[in-house]
């Protein structure tokens, strides 16, 4: 007897049934099936509006924390892409990796913030043995500074001094522009 795959068989009576026999009848199925396109092109539309209302054409150079809340200026130069400082209410940042807290730089008369040095410090050696075969494109000590509204002028000046100690003396501060300047517009204030 041969190997026949596992599954209802239907009694000889009931296999050339009209009623019963078309169930166990294997048809072959077809390979076609539909697609809805008007719904995969209204998706394909809306993913792409998204995409370009979300694409910045001259690059985003900082990253607009929620906790920040940056000043108004109505002069200012457009930012450069550099290492970013963020100052919040609770830490002080550097490129996204928490160096300091801002209640433990409000204490204290010293003005150095060791971690910060040290982390500016790594930076310009890196920046330093990316480009040692470049000539042409010095170490320009630019950092930009994102601190929020609030935060006391004792704690800017702690920064300020941590970005002078570790080279980097060119200090651009993020801020929005106002008046003739498109809204939210990220300017620099030297």
């Amino acid at each position: 007897m041969a190997i026949q795959a596992p599954g209802k068989r239907p009694g000889a009576r009931l296999e050339h049934s009209k009623v019963f026999g078309k169930k166990f009848v294997r048809a072959k199925k077809l390979g076609y099936a539909s697609l809805m396109l008007t719904s995969l092109v209204d998706m394909f539309t809306i993913i792409v509006i998204f995409l370009l209302m979300n694409f910045s054409a001259n690059g985003e150079v900082l990253y607009m924390s929620k906790d920040i809340k940056l000043p108004d200026a109505f002069h200012g130069a457009q930012l450069e892409r550099a290492p970013v400082i963020s100052v919040s209410n609770d830490a002080v940042t550097f490129d996204g990796r928490q160096v300091a807290n801002t209640s433990d730089l409000t204490k204290g008369d010293l003005l150095n913030v060791p971690a910060l040095e040290d982390a500016l410090r790594d930076e310009r050696r890196r920046f330093e043995q990316i480009h040692q075969n470049e000539p042409d494109r010095p170490f320009r000590g630019l950092v930009n500074v994102q601190a929020d509204r609030r935060i006391a002028f004792r704690v800017i000046k702690r920064v300020m001094f941590a970005c002078n100690q570790s080279g980097f003396g060119n200090i651009n501060f993020a801020a929005l522009a106002k008046g003739s300047a498109p809204k939210d517009k990220k300017v620099a204030l030297k």
